[in-house]
């Protein structure tokens, strides 16, 4: 089976890491390869040689009295329609970089320390929210160009571009709809089964998938009606989401992986080998090979049969909170 080469690049707190691993070409539904291996006896592990930084010390490697209140966390990944990368941060700033050469391009300061969610609508505008609201930003300027929408709730968790174009906005407290081009609040669904828009996804008929507390939330963009709760999801809480080659929707909680029919919102099948994983976020790559983020670091699955294809050890942070594949000819971690 041909392999193809992929970069994985690392950027926690500054530092950009480059790190080689390999995944499979997948034309048809076929295992695929596994990743290489620097540990004997075990072929799906890759553990990363990190070069040294030599500049300053990683929050977590320092000793406990020494570490600062400057939070590294990079919570959100957003690639636009040039190729350049946006990075959500904690620390009141989303950056712009070229994901080739993980060169800085630009930063804007926000109203917001925290970012929890960017999309960029059909016109190029990047879409930020933070805990504080909702951030326009051109980014032919770099500039913010409008704030503070009247949402359900101002802590903004998910954002989602649909077909139309509409901007949904989930928050701690139900779901919004804005219209991007005239900055308008279209509709909102305060009374959300579940309460918090964890996560978001649109289905291939352009139904929206909420990830809630308690489970999924199926909503029709058309007429922002709740359309179908699905209640019996493993873990009840819903972390992250993903929709397949196929169209099904693959569903992250506390407690592990499953698999929803999103024609029925009946769970086909629970993911073995992630059982127990706190998994935070999904995402599939070009090759349909899924890249699984967990509170215990990053794997990634062939989702045809489930076999873990590599484990990534060795990262400066175990907690995975946003996966941005085929970015660069590289995976943003």
């Amino acid at each position: 089976m041909r392999m193809k080469w992929f970069d994985l690049w690392l950027l926690v707190s500054g530092i950009i890491v480059p790190v080689l691993g390999v995944a499979d070409a997948i034309a048809t539904p076929i295992p695929l390869a596994q990743a290489p291996s620097n540990e004997a006896g075990d072929e799906r592990i890759f553990t990363p040689t990190l070069p040294p930084n030599t500049t300053d010390t990683l929050p977590s490697n320092r000793p406990a009295g020494e570490r600062p209140a400057t939070d590294y966390r990079i919570s959100a990944l957003q690639q636009d329609f040039t190729g350049s990368l946006w990075i959500g941060t904690w620390q009141g700033q989303i950056a712009r970089i070229n994901p080739e050469t993980g060169s800085v391009q630009a930063r804007i300061s926000l109203p917001s320390r925290t970012v929890g969610a960017m999309a960029q609508d059909n016109v190029g505008r990047v879409w930020v929210g933070t805990y504080a609201g909702l951030v326009r930003v051109d980014p032919r300027t770099n500039q913010i160009t409008a704030q503070n929408f009247s949402l359900p709730s101002n802590q903004v968790l998910s954002l989602t571009i649909d077909s139309r174009g509409f901007l949904w906005v989930g928050t701690d407290q139900g779901l919004a709809m804005i219209s991007p081009d005239q900055g308008l609040l279209m509709t909102t669904l305060q009374e959300l089964p579940g309460i918090s828009a964890n996560v978001m996804a649109l289905d291939n008929n352009d139904n929206l998938w909420v990830g809630t507390l308690t489970g999924l939330v199926q909503v029709d963009t058309a007429s922002a009606y709740t359309m179908r709760v699905v209640l019996n999801i493993p873990g009840q809480m819903v972390q992250a989401l993903a929709v397949d080659a196929q169209g099904n929707l693959w569903v992250g909680t506390p407690n592990g992986l499953v698999v929803v029919d999103p024609e029925t919102g009946e769970v086909i099948r629970s993911v073995g080998n992630m059982e127990g994983q706190n998994i935070t976020s999904l995402a599939f790559d070009s090759n349909q090979a899924l890249w699984i983020g967990t509170q215990e670091g990053l794997y990634t699955m062939n989702p045809y049969n489930g076999e873990i294809l590599g484990q990534v050890r060795g990262l400066p942070g175990r907690r995975i909170f946003s996966i941005s594949p085929d970015t660069g000819n590289k995976v943003w971690v």
